[in-house]
């Protein structure tokens, strides 16, 4: 069934095409009038009609994960157009201007997402309070400017439902607009992530007002000390979740905080003002505290962690990234949580005697990160691994001293391994890799960037049939052959990252384009012997959202037009320096890609013509123009006027004494950041002189 309106909001008319059954040719065109009415009245009934709703809800509820799918369905009859609207509860609006529009047929709307409005006006937030008053539970914010405490304060008042509120990134609230939402009494969970200028009087105004909070974020919010949140932490008795991370808290609110009753998660990271003597400070324990994390807290050694860990017995994940060595001593402390299950470790100098001491540990740990760690040995690595036999994930990113000793203990012991991180593992070989195919065949995550494997490791691999994220840029032995098999045997292969692994072809992708069908990332930068084959051929992954073909000098229109005719799901696109590439694509994108968020156009063969065909993408926020040739001052001002929902444009500085100082104030105040960089042009020696001629003939 297909329905049709139109956009000046009359009904739309439903044109029935399930309904329509095929009836045994007659030889005989004689039929009375009354045969011919009934056959109509048959073929009009709308099977989908005699559906029950809670079956129609049902549906419904399995189509949350594409917008796209919700709105297909939308469009089956009237009934179905109506029982979409009801049941919906979740919006994610474009722009703040449409707002009147969509709530009028979403009215039963509880989670407002507005993250990706730039501009949200006090007037729009007004609106939803008055419109929404009793069903919205929870509204982001968090990437949204404009609005002010007048505003916050109407939602506060009017909405007695609400529970949660996302106001990260507001770093122009104040203290005024804290106390607004002190007034929002059954709020239950609250970000303030950056909102620099909220202080301790703010805070206390949250404190007091907001008694029922559970989840509370208020990292690199500077202006909080410890008055602010010794106020949470004694007002607040119900807080599950508190993140301090960043603010120049000190030992005067950390027992305090340690008090809550049911806090299960605090971080610390980069709290400066905290030390081995305020850790210390702590005389009762957290016995509800499950998740610490004190990453970058550089003032404390293994002296105070140790203190800190014997007051929270049970910890199920620690994280203690960027820090001071791992010696013998934290590891015994480590030993002592019998519930940990995730440890990261991520940037410290492990020691061989810290490593011994984790592997000795009795508890069973099930995610275990050791990315960037200097000190990471084949005998400290095995003797973990062979220990802890439960690892689901493990990272050992930039581990550069391990060799395929360290693999085949792992692929071993860890056979429930469904993620394994390894990026710039030099030492290991492509017969290490092979014992990761063999053996792991539940892994679903696997980051190979930047190491030596080959073909047969590639072959190998494609035997953990559920890999579903796989990352082998920079490997530059591998080929088309590797790539066919993995094509072959991975169908669930959902992101692929071949980022300068120059060794593929056309060959190759156009295998795993058909052997991938539920493929949505793909990264094919600098793969410079692809051409439109392989454009054409991913065409046909109809859940592709992410393509990135930068430097891919031999593709062009042809095979990007292709792409966004068989890929209507398509929302970023980075084709920065594909030379071929012109306005003949941007084109058939601007008619085609209606869903395109983030574009790279630098050093393409666009022109005004195409930039202006781009602006007629409603979900257009991103994009970046460096070197367009073709591209005039009056053109660049009229996209930019057109293509109201950007968020941020990035330009050569060039332009900026080019374009009118009005019309720049009035882009940057419907929320565009405009991104001005003096950026040298990088031109291929191939490709110089046709450069140069371009530019002549524009500037003639």
């Amino acid at each position: 069934m297909e329905e049709i309106g139109d956009c000046c909001g009359r009904a739309p008319q439903t044109l029935d095409l399930f309904s329509k059954r095929s009836y045994p040719i007659s030889c005989s065109y004689s039929r009375s009038k009354k045969q011919r009415l009934c056959m109509e009245d048959e073929m009009s009934v709308n099977p989908f009609e005699s559906l029950a709703e809670g079956v129609v809800f049902l549906i419904l509820d399995r189509l949350d994960q594409n917008p796209l799918d919700k709105k297909s369905f939308s469009l089956v009859s009237r009934s179905f157009h109506a029982i979409e609207s009801s049941h919906r509860r979740t919006l994610r609006p474009l722009r703040s201007d449409l707002l009147p529009a969509v709530l009028s047929r979403y009215s039963s709307v509880s989670h407002l997402d507005l993250s990706l409005c730039p501009r949200v006006s006090d007037a729009a937030l007004a609106y939803i309070a008055r419109f929404l008053r009793s069903s919205l539970r929870s509204i982001d914010l968090s990437q949204s400017r404009s609005f002010s405490h007048a505003g916050i304060e109407r939602l506060a008042l009017n909405c007695a439902a609400l529970v949660e509120i996302d106001l990260s990134n507001a770093m122009d609230l104040s203290d005024a607009a804290a106390a607004a939402i002190g007034r929002a009494k059954n709020l239950e969970r609250l970000w303030l992530s950056r909102c620099k200028m909220v202080t301790d009087m703010g805070i206390g105004c949250i404190a007091v007002g907001c008694s029922n909070l559970r989840l509370l974020c208020l990292k690199w919010c500077l202006g909080v000390t410890d008055l602010g949140v010794g106020l949470v932490a004694v007002k607040c008795r119900k807080l599950q979740c508190l993140d301090i991370s960043y603010t120049t808290i000190t030992q005067n609110s950390l027992p305090a905080i340690l008090q809550l009753p049911y806090l299960e998660d605090l971080a610390l990271a980069g709290c400066l003002g905290i030390d081995d003597k305020a850790l210390k400070s702590v005389k009762q324990g957290c016995k509800s505290l499950e998740i610490l994390d004190m990453s970058n807290c550089q003032h404390v050694t293994h002296v105070g962690l140790s203190y800190m860990l014997s007051r929270a017995p049970g910890l199920r994940q620690l994280t203690f990234a960027y820090h001071c060595s791992v010696s013998h001593s934290i590891s015994n402390s480590i030993e002592k949580l019998s519930k940990l299950q995730t440890l990261k470790l991520d940037g410290c100098q492990v020691t061989s005697a810290g490593l011994r001491s984790i592997a000795s540990c009795s508890i069973s740990l099930r995610e275990l990160s050791l990315s960037k760690c200097s000190g990471v040995t084949d005998e400290g690595l095995s003797l973990i691994v062979t220990k802890h036999k439960d690892l689901m994930k493990l990272d050992i990113t930039c581990c550069r001293n391990i060799s395929d000793a360290s693999l085949a203990s792992i692929t071993s012991s860890c056979t429930s391994l469904t993620s394994l991180r390894m990026e710039s593992c030099s030492q290991v070989s492509s017969m290490g890799f092979c014992l990761i195919g063999r053996r792991c065949h539940l892994l679903e995550e696997l980051d190979l960037t930047d190491n030596d494997l080959d073909d047969e490791g590639l072959k190998a691999i494609s035997g953990c049939r559920k890999l579903s994220n796989l990352k082998i840029g920079i490997c530059l032995k591998i080929s088309d052959e590797g790539l066919i098999t993995l094509g072959k045997s991975c169908s669930e292969l959902q992101e692929l990252d071949l980022y300068r692994s120059v060794g593929i072809t056309d060959k190759g992708v156009v295998e795993i384009a058909g052997g991938c069908p539920v493929l949505q990332t793909i990264n094919l930068a600098y793969c410079t012997e692809i051409t439109d084959e392989s454009l054409r051929s991913l065409s046909k992954c109809s859940k592709l959202s992410t393509l990135e073909i930068r430097g891919c000098h031999r593709v062009s229109s042809a095979g990007l037009s292709a792409i966004s005719m068989g890929c209507r799901q398509i929302n970023k696109l980075d084709i920065k320096k594909c030379y071929d590439i012109n306005d003949a694509a941007m084109l058939q994108i601007a008619r085609f890609s209606q869903n395109l968020r983030q574009i790279n156009l630098s050093y393409c063969s666009v022109t005004d013509v195409g930039l202006l065909a781009l602006a007629s993408i409603s979900c257009l926020q991103n994009i970046t123009i460096f070197h367009l040739v073709g591209l005039s001052p009056n053109g660049l001002a009229a996209a930019l006027l057109a293509c109201r929902g950007l968020t941020k444009v990035s330009l050569h500085s060039s332009f900026r004494s080019l374009i009118s100082q009005p019309l720049l104030e009035h882009i940057e105040a419907r929320g565009c950041f405009l991104r001005w960089i003096d950026k040298p042009l990088q031109v291929e020696r191939e490709r110089s002189e046709v450069w140069k001629q371009q530019s002549q003939e524009v500037f003639a």
